[in-house]
């Protein structure tokens, strides 16, 4: 079993080009007995002085602006896992922005409850912040280490508009 080097999809024994990207050589060839594992993201080697896609994967969710960069700057727009890091990023900065909302409306209504609301409201906060910092650590890590580590959700919908380009 091997996997592409461009893209990362599994490649059949035996074929010369890859089904999802149709790109021809660099099959990782993986050893036999050894479990399948996703494959690291390769550098970007199209444009010299271009930073590898696994860098390039974790800068993008530093902030949205990196994000928004690497979708419109070459070559990183053609890269599948560097669109994915970078439109999982926009997508998980749209839902923190939507909690965010839907938390401020809760908190006008919580305000109403004297000590208890406060309090619940308060621990609902405290919740969304440690579990978007530990998600953004983990996927700061798991681009660096090459891997395309999907959100739930979110993941999916980066995938879908990944690989719609």
């Amino acid at each position: 079993m091997a996997f592409c080097s461009t893209c990362g999809a599994q490649i059949a024994d035996g074929t010369t080009t890859c089904g999802a990207c149709a790109a021809r050589a660099g099959f990782t060839p993986v050893p036999t007995g050894a479990p399948a594992a996703a494959p690291a993201a390769a550098p970007a080697a199209s444009a010299p002085g271009a930073m590898a896609d696994n860098v390039a994967g974790m800068l993008a969710y530093i902030t949205i602006i990196p994000a928004i960069i690497f979708l419109v700057m070459e070559p990183y727009n053609r890269s599948r896992f560097v669109r994915f890091h970078s439109f999982q990023n926009i997508f998980f900065v749209v839902a923190l922005i939507v909690c965010w909302i839907a938390f401020t409306i809760l908190a006008m209504v919580l305000a109403f409850i004297p000590i208890l609301g406060h309090l619940i409201l308060a621990l609902l906060w405290f919740a969304l912040a440690v579990g978007s910092f530990v998600a953004w650590i983990v996927m700061l890590l798991k681009a660096n280490g090459g891997q395309m580590w999907k959100l739930p959700f979110i993941g999916d919908m980066a995938e879908k508009q990944a690989n719609a380009i």
